[in-house]
């Protein structure tokens, strides 16, 4: 792509677009989800070219009953819930009833910035025992891993972490690999009756891929058939990854391009890729809206078992479930757009939100109810 003028683009989009059906391409990451909706980009594009919302916000994947656990860890005596603030304010199965609200209730419940937080707030209140819950995909991933490493280092016994750690390519492989997501079968989003949403081609989380390598999603057009690119966040980036993406359908020949290559290497961060693996497991793990897929979460290995949640309290999420109303799963599979939801806007807002679409600064609902067109 010789030009990144923003009207050139448009202009070879919507030229390549008359030749298309319907095209549906899905974002897997919230800052993609709302750096889109920042800059109106859905309203500049062909209407035959739809950008969709995927599981890219790891608080809004976070399903209800492990909320619920978190609640109900909550209220041990002696313990300190730590964890980032949008996770203390997603509520669990019961409407309204969050960590923040349990902290209301006399729970020692706490925001941090950082797992290291936590653990300089185990070694200030030696006869607590802090549990910081660690949500996140592979870019919080390393530093949760180097926080054990340094407990298990200085015997910090009274700290420990709950990993609701999760990493993508299990998730897009489950929305890829979906009976009728690739064959036009479903149509997606405000399709009702589908149990999949047809995706054409997906734009791969740039912070991910630091990570990961842009390498990690060479398996889309390889095993499904389906164009991706590794885009960056300014909205030059989304655009010109938008056009990629078109480009590649126009042509009939799906690859995977790294449009963030000015930070995103073929291989990723080694040094934090080989910390995650020193100190997590993939184990299988609930997703909001996906149910549970093999392999998609990070447990924490037996050599650090003594710092392990899990272990310690006990975690069996439920399941089944889930907050009366709330449509966030559809949302994160694509199926429905938020503005689809009969509580957006409505019973559910970012003051008193339904489910955590609405209440994390990378969810979807959030992000359509803050720049509604």
């Amino acid at each position: 792509m010789r030009s990144r003028e923003p009207g050139d683009i448009l202009r070879k989009i919507r030229a390549m677009a008359e030749d298309l059906g319907q095209v549906q391409l899905m974002e897997i990451c919230g800052t993609h989800t709302m750096a889109i909706a920042r800059a109106g980009l859905k309203s500049l594009l062909p209407q035959n070219i739809r950008l969709i919302s995927g599981p890219g916000c790891p608080v809004c994947v976070t399903p209800a009953g492990a909320v619920d656990e978190l609640l109900r860890i909550s209220g041990i005596p002696g313990v300190i819930i730590a964890s980032y603030g949008d996770l203390l304010r997603v509520p669990g199965s019961r409407r309204g009833d969050s960590l923040l609200k349990r902290r209301a209730q006399g729970a020692d419940v706490r925001m941090v910035y950082s797992p290291m937080d936590a653990l300089a707030m185990a070694e200030a209140n030696p006869g607590r025992q802090v549990v910081f819950a660690g949500v996140g995909f592979e870019t919080t991933a390393p530093g949760t891993a180097a926080c054990l490493m340094e407990a298990r280092e200085r015997q910090i016994d009274n700290f420990s972490v709950l990993s609701l750690l999760k990493t993508t390519e299990p998730a897009i492989r489950a929305l890829a690999g979906a009976p009728g997501a690739a064959s036009g079968e479903a149509e997606g989003p405000q399709d009702a009756g589908a149990d999949a949403c047809r995706i054409d081609g997906f734009l791969c989380p740039g912070h991910v891929a630091v990570i990961t390598g842009s390498e990690a999603f060479r398996f889309l057009p390889e095993e499904y058939g389906l164009p991706g690119v590794v885009s960056g966040f300014e909205p030059e980036d989304l655009l010109a990854s938008v056009y990629l993406l078109v480009k590649m359908l126009h042509l009939g020949r799906p690859k995977l391009v790294n449009e963030y290559s000015r930070l995103v290497r073929p291989e990723g961060n080694l040094a934090a890729r080989k910390a995650v693996e020193q100190v997590f497991a993939p184990s299988d793990s609930l997703w909001r809206g996906l149910g549970e897929i093999a392999g998609s979460g990070l447990a924490v290995r037996k050599e650090f078992a003594a710092w392990d949640g899990a272990r310690r309290f006990g975690f069996a999420p439920d399941p089944k479930a889930e907050a009366a109303g709330c449509r966030c799963g559809d949302v994160i599979r694509g199926l429905l757009a938020p503005e689809g939801c009969p509580l957006f806007g409505k019973s559910c807002r970012p003051e008193d939100p339904a489910g955590p679409c609405m209440v994390s600064g990378e969810g979807a609902c959030a992000a359509a109810y803050r720049y509604r067109e």
